[in-house]
């Protein structure tokens, strides 16, 4: 088997229920993102992953432990795995959003990479996750499987960046649920994405963005979000 990276996003946030955008504000797991982090947690650990990195902000961090708990392994945590910074927006609603600046969000729906005061755009955050993903599977030996805990718009800049896609092509990427998963595998030539958004049952996605507009599950409206049937072979 060839060396393997599974990319998992937190739990759910009460943010997440609120619809708030999130970004490097460091929010907690509610009783139903412990419970979903748990539920994952008993499924990826019969990959028997060797090492298991997280975004240091604590709604990974605490997703990542409940892996931790069954592998045996420590968490390691890595700043460069945090969600795109969204600076002013943080904490707002996407309605709110839309009222107090209507023209980043339709910049940001005609597709330019927009930066919020105080934040970085989706380019600049894309590059820093791919560096972290990376020198991980520089450090991997062959066979390896390595859990990395993240957030749901940054693992979409960064995944595109790091299989070499043009940063505009992550918006072809769909949004992810709460606790699901990607699977980057290395193939002969590169490393592939094998799956998306995997977990367990479909459910509806859970999005931090529906509009388009933040952290998590940046999606176009409209777009239904379920989760994939997953298999963790």
């Amino acid at each position: 088997m060839s060396r393997r990276i599974i990319v998992w996003r937190h739990g759910q946030t009460d943010w997440n229920i609120g619809g708030r955008l999130q970004g490097q504000t460091d929010t907690l797991l509610n009783a139903t993102g412990r419970a979903q982090a748990a539920e994952s947690a008993a499924r990826l650990a019969v990959l028997e992953p060797s090492r298991i990195v997280s975004s240091d902000l604590q709604r990974a961090s605490a997703t990542a432990a409940a892996l931790s708990r069954i592998v045996d392994l420590p968490v390691e945590t890595d700043p460069r795995l945090r969600e795109v910074a969204f600076g002013e927006r943080e904490g707002l609603t996407h309605q709110e959003i839309r009222e107090r600046y209507p023209e980043l969000e339709a910049r940001f729906k005609r597709g330019e990479d927009i930066v919020s005061p105080g934040g970085e755009t989706h380019a600049a955050a894309g590059a820093r996750f791919s560096d972290a993903l990376r020198d991980i599977a520089t450090s991997m030996q062959r066979d390896q499987t390595v859990v990395v805990v993240a957030h749901g718009a940054v693992i979409r800049v960064g995944i595109c960046a790091f299989i070499g896609l043009p940063q505009e092509h992550w918006r072809s990427f769909g949004g992810f649920s709460n606790s699901c998963w990607a699977v980057l595998q290395e193939g002969f030539s590169r490393w592939q994405v094998t799956e998306w958004n995997a977990g367990n049952l479909p459910v509806p996605e859970m999005s931090d963005d529906a509009a388009d507009s933040g952290d998590g599950d940046e999606q176009e409206e409209g777009d239904p979000g379920f989760r994939t049937l997953g298999s963790t072979r």
